[in-house]
């Protein structure tokens, strides 16, 4: 793999994350500062669990300014009013289904052209180079394929340093929410660099025929770019209720640039 790519991250605004969901200390801060414009992806007619948990700490008192979009929506040109797209949990085949085609290039386009790609659990299925309908946004690949329906429980991530500098400065180790993320490992695809690790799994999930072994050591939470855009993928679900929200809103903020 090359080198990973290193990034410099807002300092300020990592501190001020990091007991999520608290609001910024004074309202007129929000005023005066420009809001992360995060487009949400949705596409059943009924809300989603991943963006009815996101849209509770992804508020302007926290810096953002939260809509959900359609499929539809963004085969229209609707993330030009946007800096960061969010694709959230749920079945990251039928995400790429629903966007179809045209979507799926408008997303790529979108990152490549600057925008920020935050995809948690189908998400980042969703941005792999891994299967036929993936975005291929980041170069990596998923470990024991065969066996994604691995199960759901709480399990204990690790951050890297370069994970504690960009997306927390408290604790090294979380414990979040998994229900099936893509184990991530690199791939090796030529026209896209290499990704930065910014936690691994220190604990798993076997069942359904999985084997023992398999998850401890793979990357939960890692980074890259596609073209002028940023792309953070997360496999478990950091944003879930009772989660550490602030790995996900701090990752957002990296997405959006405004470093």
């Amino acid at each position: 793999m090359r080198s990973p790519i290193i990034f410099r991250c807002a300092k300020f605004f990592i501190l001020c994350l990091a007991c999520l969901p608290i609001t910024v200390q004074a309202e007129e801060q929000t005023a005066e500062t420009k809001l992360v414009r995060v487009a949400v992806f949705d596409y059943p007619d009924k809300e989603s669990n991943g963006p009815r948990n996101l849209k509770q700490f992804l508020t302007p008192a926290n810096g953002f300014k939260y809509q959900v979009v359609r499929p539809a929506e963004i085969r229209n040109g609707v993330l030009k009013d946007f800096d960061v797209l969010i694709m959230p949990g749920g079945s990251g085949s039928k995400q790429s289904k629903a966007l179809a085609p045209e979507g799926r290039k408008a997303v790529r386009q979108f990152v490549q052209n600057g925008g920020g790609y935050v995809g948690i659990c189908a998400g980042a299925y969703l941005a792999s180079s891994h299967y036929q309908w993936s975005l291929g946004v980041i170069n990596a690949r998923v470990w024991d394929r065969q066996h994604w329906a691995r199960g759901a429980e709480t399990v204990e991530i690790g951050l890297t340093p370069a994970g504690q500098q960009v997306l927390a400065r408290g604790p090294k180790s979380y414990k979040v929410r998994y229900q099936n993320g893509p184990l991530l490992v690199p791939d090796n695809q030529q026209h896209l660099p290499g990704y930065e690790v910014l936690a691994s799994f220190e604990t798993e999930v076997a069942r359904n025929g999985a084997p023992a072994g398999a998850m401890v050591g793979t990357h939960a939470i890692i980074r890259s770019k596609f073209g002028a855009g940023r792309v953070i993928c997360y496999s478990p679900h950091p944003e879930a209720q009772d989660g550490p929200k602030s790995l996900v809103a701090s990752g957002v903020y990296w997405a959006a640039q405004v470093d």
